[in-house]
């Protein structure tokens, strides 16, 4: 397995389940095409397409590892989450490359993301050796009364391909040196990047069960985690639509959850923000990644009295911005993940055009014809768009920017909090007062000021309100509330 995984820009692999310490086919036999969106006939890999029968196994297998896991000082645990960010790191060329095969993202952006997972495992890594818990007074006084951390057991993980290296990191890290043993589903579209990870793990010397890797559809095995009931706590990333059910399934059989889903992201432009600073962050917010992130900027609110110079200058650099294969240096722009993501897109741009709002550039294919057999679009930006237009409320997930125009900064505010997502938002601005007020009043977990909406640090926690999350939150010490729970003793001599 390990051996055959994406030495070169054109090499078909074979991927394989990992379960119990070892690489396994698919108990059906059956497997399934990643392919290259940039050339949609390119075979990456082959993957498995697997059953009930592959995740029970590897939920056995979690079983059967996790209480020696658990005893394991986290010191211990620690050693092995730094040897198995080492390894990620020094293949973050190898890894990148097979990112950028299998979902589109730039190969700059791929290896980027890759060593952001290595710093993720060795923050984790050093939470083996911080505080747990609390020593709390007693009434009797004879008594040593104090709390500690204890590990749910089995968790699940359910990852998407949008971030195929760093989000199902930031779950399965703090859910193993907590104590916890993993059962992971990646997203088929970027397995062959899964299976490059878990050969890190594999190599880095996690004992045999405690990571798992179950690859299939996810109406059978990403349901199949939310109903088993070896499984004590799923984690999820994705839509909202299963998302939902991911966590009715869970709540109903009493598992712990937490869910991270879709945002409709906007970025405030006020009459004093520099102006030039807040269009080179809604173009990077926007549109890197081929708008392809949860915290992507989607809607740009911007105040009457700028929004004309504000408007010229964005189609002015988006104008610039090349559309092109990503293993290609020059390539700003990938193409859309998938060929059902590209429809979604085209889609929404028609959509847009057919409800009034005015398409000042892009959203068609690109004129290179190198380019025609990939999921290629060019990035949109649309003007005259209204709060209720579809564009303006449901999460594209692609490169599409809708203008809208605002009064002043408490009409922005009150347009960025119209909607049922919370993700993220920004404001640009020099007024610190205006900074104060936006931070304030704005409906999202994650607010920034003078700069994109775009952009999570690993060390602090990260989530949604309203419909964008479950109210938990992920990466930094915060992801302790959610992988253990907490246990109060009280010793009396």
């Amino acid at each position: 397995m390990t051996e055959n995984l994406a030495k070169t820009e054109t090499e078909t692999v074979t991927v394989d389940n990992y379960i119990g310490g070892s690489w396994r086919a698919p108990a059906s036999g059956r497997r399934i095409p990643s392919l290259n969106p940039a050339r949609k006939g390119e075979v990456v890999g082959w993957v498995p397409d697997s059953e009930p029968a592959d995740l029970n196994e590897a939920v056995a297998a979690a079983d059967a590892a996790r209480h020696a896991w658990r005893k394991l000082s986290g010191a211990g645990r620690g050693a092995l989450l730094y040897k198995a960010a080492d390894l990620l790191e020094n293949r973050a060329e190898e890894i990148g490359r097979a990112m950028t095969r299998e979902m589109g993202k730039t190969l700059g952006e791929a290896k980027g993301e890759t060593i952001r997972g290595a710093a993720i495992l060795r923050y984790y890594a050093g939470e083996g050796m911080r505080p747990v818990g609390d020593v709390i007074p007693s009434t009797d006084a004879d008594a040593l009364m104090f709390t500690t951390r204890t590990p749910l057991g089995v968790v699940g993980v359910i990852s998407p391909w949008n971030f195929p290296v760093a989000i199902p990191i930031w779950k399965m890290a703090p859910a193993l040196i907590y104590g916890n043993a993993v059962v992971w589903k990646p997203a088929a579209e970027t397995a062959v990047t899964a299976g490059l990870i878990m050969a890190c793990f594999h190599e880095a010397g996690f004992p045999a069960g405690v990571v798992n890797m179950v690859i299939g559809d996810g109406a059978v095995i990403g349901q199949g985690i939310a109903e088993h009931p070896g499984i004590h706590a799923v984690t999820f990333t994705g839509s909202n639509a299963v998302g939902k059910r991911v966590g009715q399934i869970a709540l109903a059989r009493g598992a712990k959850y937490q869910l991270e889903m879709g945002g409709k992201n906007p970025v405030i432009v006020a009459e004093d923000a520099d102006l030039d600073l807040a269009v080179e962050a809604t173009v990077s917010g926007g549109l890197r990644s081929t708008g392809q992130k949860c915290t992507a900027t989607s809607r740009v609110i911007v105040v009457q009295g700028v929004y004309e110079t504000f408007k010229e200058k964005l189609v002015a650099k988006v104008k610039e911005l090349r559309v092109g294969d990503g293993l290609d240096g020059e390539t700003w722009l990938g193409p859309c993940a998938s060929e059902k993501q590209y429809e979604t897109v085209t889609r929404y741009i028609r959509k847009g055009v057919e409800e009034g709002a005015e398409l000042l550039i892009g959203g068609g294919r690109p004129d290179d014809p190198a380019l025609a057999d990939g999921f290629f679009v060019t990035p949109a930006v649309f003007d005259r768009v209204t709060p209720e237009m579809t564009i303006a409320k449901e999460e594209i997930f692609g490169p599409v920017l809708a203008l809208i125009r605002a009064r002043d900064l408490e009409e922005a505010i009150a347009l960025a909090n119209d909607t049922e997502y919370g993700l993220s938002a920004s404001l640009y601005t020099r007024d610190i007062g205006n900074a104060l007020t936006f931070i304030r009043e704005t409906d999202a977990g994650l607010v920034r000021v003078n700069a994109e909406t775009a952009g999570v640090e690993l060390q602090a926690p990260f989530g949604g309100m309203k419909g964008s999350s479950s109210h938990s939150r992920e990466q930094g010490r915060a992801a302790i509330e959610f992988y253990t729970a907490v246990k109060t003793a009280f010793v009396k001599p």
